[in-house]
């Protein structure tokens, strides 16, 4: 089978729209569940903490898991269809579960988030890796998977804009509360209510991914036989000895903590040091304006600099963003918006990183004489959620400063939420540079690798 050169609009829109139900799922929790959880729900920082760490331990465990069976799963619609054609109904559930004020108290509260929380998780974790592992079957070529990584980032963005548009209004229209100054506030019946509309609205878009993207290549890749049934254990020392995927993985999780840890506190930035929740719309909007934009940038930028080459630019655009909305968190409309937009450019990395792993698992099975795309996209799905368990303490770093639910906050307090947002995720941007150092696929050798292959040539061949 000749390899595939060009993408087909059918397929660039279908995989596209994976990553827009992915969004929709998941923006909520992302943006507005530590909100949710501190000013609606009541919960305590540490408990918070401790309900994000203990869900993140279980994903160091679930998501290797589901990769592995995700590889060994073989049916009429392929190995990753099915996982999209009947989890997505479950995500929706636990979604709305996870936005649901429960009538208990105390230690049982905290409980019942938990329980919605990481059930959440892991259907996603379902939906997801099927997703993501697909990429490596519906698309043989190199530069195809890159054109095909940036329409899932593209999608992510473009859903993006619109959820940044119109999440926080629909919270709004369907919340009673106000506060002292007879504005609108958030409560539990809006956030329950966006969920609601957002999670029914995910599904047939599950679906339509799933209808538009068959698995083309995986008979050629892995032959008719079912998979290899290696042991776990076994399966992750195989993928530990992948050094690329290793050095993909080490960067995604930093630039994970850089980016989800800042975006799970910039409610509070923007509601108590910027001036009040009327900014978040604009902010939220200029960010994912700017994250298209920079997506749409992934082909020609990789084709010109390299995938790794360009992500480091991608990082530094960003970190300029982040200190200069340090230095001036002000409330003037322009700067909030040109800023925030700046310093989204680099929000188009993961399409990069998508990439990547594809590259990866081409050296893996070159390397390794082991194909396995399921583990392999659970490996980088570990790497972001080992980063969000790293992240989990920072609400309690917001109570640290100082902060106070639904008060004003003094200037100490501000000065702390403001470094958070924005000077120590550029910080963070910078260290997740190191690991891209040692990656060393640039689309020759994959091509070399890929033709190597192709012919039954393996690395130990050549030694």
């Amino acid at each position: 089978m000749s390899s595939q050169t060009k993408t087909e609009p059918k397929l660039l829109i279908g995989y596209g729209l994976g990553e827009v139900a992915c969004q929709m799922s998941w923006y909520m929790i992302n943006n507005y569940l530590n909100i949710f959880y501190t000013d609606v729900v009541g919960l305590s920082g540490a408990a918070i903490s401790t309900i994000v760490l203990i869900a993140r331990i279980w994903d160091a465990i679930n998501d290797p898991m589901m990769g592995q069976i995700a590889d060994r799963t073989n049916t009429r619609w392929g190995k990753f269809r099915p996982y999209l054609m009947f989890a997505p109904p479950f995500l929706a559930i636990f979604n709305i579960l996870t936005f649901t004020v429960f009538p208990v108290q105390g230690m049982m509260k905290a409980i019942v988030c938990a329980i919605c929380y990481i059930g959440a998780g892991m259907a996603y974790t379902a939906c997801s890796i099927a997703y993501q592992a697909m990429l490596n079957v519906i698309a043989i070529d190199s530069r195809v998977r890159q054109i095909l990584a940036t329409a899932r980032s593209t999608g992510a963005s473009i859903i993006g804009i619109i959820l940044s548009m119109v999440a926080m209004p629909l919270i709004l229209h369907f919340s009673s509360a106000v506060n002292e100054a007879g504005e609108p506030m958030a409560d539990g019946h809006g956030y329950f209510v966006a969920t609601v509309i957002f999670s029914l609205i995910l599904i047939p878009v599950f679906w339509l991914c799933a209808a538009m993207c068959k698995e083309t290549y995986t008979e050629h890749l892995h032959g008719a036989a079912p998979a290899e049934n290696a042991g776990f254990l076994a399966n992750m020392k195989g993928l530990v000895q992948n050094d690329q995927l290793l050095m993909v993985v080490l960067a995604t999780v930093m630039g994970t903590i850089c980016v989800t840890g800042r975006y799970g506190i910039l409610v509070f930035h923007v509601i108590y040091v910027v001036g009040g929740p009327q900014y978040i719309a604009r902010m939220f909007t200029a960010m994912t304006v700017g994250q298209l934009v920079s997506t749409l940038t992934v082909p020609w930028g990789t084709k010109v600099f390299g995938k790794r080459n360009y992500m480091i630019i991608l990082n530094a655009i960003m970190c300029a963003g982040f200190v200069a909305l340090f230095l001036n968190p002000t409330n003037n409309p322009v700067y909030l918006i040109g800023a925030s937009f700046v310093g989204s450019l680099g929000f188009g990395a993961p399409a990069i990183c998508y990439g990547m792993v594809g590259d990866s698992l081409e050296y893996g099975d070159w390397k390794l004489g082991k194909r396995q795309e399921g583990l392999a996209a659970s490996m980088l799905s570990f790497g972001v959620k080992l980063a969000t368990a790293l992240c989990a303490p920072v609400v309690m770093l917001l109570f640290a400063v100082g902060y106070v639910p639904n008060a004003e906050q003094t200037e100490a307090t501000k000065t702390g939420i403001n470094f958070m947002v924005n000077m120590l995720p550029a910080i963070i941007a910078v260290i997740s540079c190191i690991p891209l150092i040692f990656y060393k696929l640039d689309d020759k050798r994959v091509s070399e690798i890929r033709a190597d292959l192709e012919a039954g040539k393996h690395k130990w061949d050549k030694e």
